[in-house]
């Protein structure tokens, strides 16, 4: 995901919505973007902390929930603060997106970037999704609307991940496993050059996620 996401992010003054146990987070770090991290939950922030804490590229930890109800107020020091936000599957665990996409557009500079990933096509929708509590899944038309809503300008609209949809569609629709088994993520990290390649024969008209990159 680094590398689908990285071209569209500035090097300095990133902020990462939703950053988990930091796994992208690393990615970023080694290569000497400057980025602040942030998770909705307590504990990941815990984690984080005993993670990045020493590492000189790590401009702070906060958490940060998008659709509070006195976003404004609650994080006016961050307003208008970060060349780049990104969020890579997480507006989907949210039910107001919109109000989700304003308030990451708040956080910008002005002509800042907004880098969002979902997953994609809601005729996947399935157990995987229900266990993760996705509230949906997007097609790339639905989330460049909510863009336009929020007066954000599309800079590229993009399917990342063709090769992914066979593995979710058959392990969560057919077979209705909770979760991804272990031997199919294997499987899958091994192909990763084969993904990215399909990725490219098909120019990134389908895929298993949607990444949109707004200027605001």
């Amino acid at each position: 995901m680094y590398e689908t996401i990285q071209p569209y992010c500035s090097q300095n003054n990133v902020l990462e919505i939703g950053s988990g146990v930091g796994n992208i987070s690393e990615f970023f770090i080694e290569n000497k973007h400057t980025i602040f991290l942030s998770d909705i939950r307590e504990n990941y922030k815990k984690i984080l902390l005993e993670k990045f804490s020493h590492d000189k590229n790590i401009i702070d930890f906060q958490i940060i929930d998008l659709v509070d109800e006195n976003f404004e107020a609650t994080y006016a020091h961050l307003l208008g603060k970060f060349e780049t936000v990104f969020a890579l599957n997480v507006i989907e665990h949210i039910k107001d997106d919109n109000l989700a996409i304003l308030n990451c557009k708040k956080l910008l500079k002005e002509k800042g970037k907004l880098v969002i990933l979902v997953p994609a096509y809601q005729f996947l929708y399935n157990r995987f999704d229900e266990e993760l509590y996705h509230f949906r899944r997007y097609k790339k038309k639905s989330m460049v609307q909510l863009f336009m809503n929020n007066d954000i300008k599309i800079i590229n609209s993009f399917y990342f991940n063709a090769l992914g949809i066979l593995g979710w569609y058959v392990s969560g629709k057919i077979f209705r496993n909770k979760t991804l088994p272990s031997s199919q993520v294997r499987f899958y990290n091994k192909i990763i050059p084969i993904a990215k390649l399909i990725d490219f024969l098909v120019f990134k008209k389908i895929g298993l996620s949607v990444v949109v990159v707004g200027e605001k």
